[in-house]
């Protein structure tokens, strides 16, 4: 990753100019549909993939944030 890259995603003010470049909701998945599969780690950093969760649930909560 490169600096630049870096110094874009760390920005200081929180304002639509600086992390709507970020924001892709039109190549999102849509209401109703399968997310797609990706992998995960546990806090033991136990690599685990989405869809094993998926089979472990019957409802999954899957809750994304940033360390910015």
């Amino acid at each position: 990753m490169s600096d630049d890259l870096i110094a874009k995603y760390n920005y200081d003010v929180f304002a639509s100019q600086n992390f709507e470049q970020w924001m892709r909701w039109d190549s999102s998945p849509k209401i109703g549909s399968d997310a797609p599969d990706f992998p995960l780690w546990t806090l033991d950093e136990q690599e685990t993939r989405l869809s094993a969760l998926w089979k472990q649930h019957n409802y999954l909560i899957v809750e994304f944030g940033s360390f910015t």
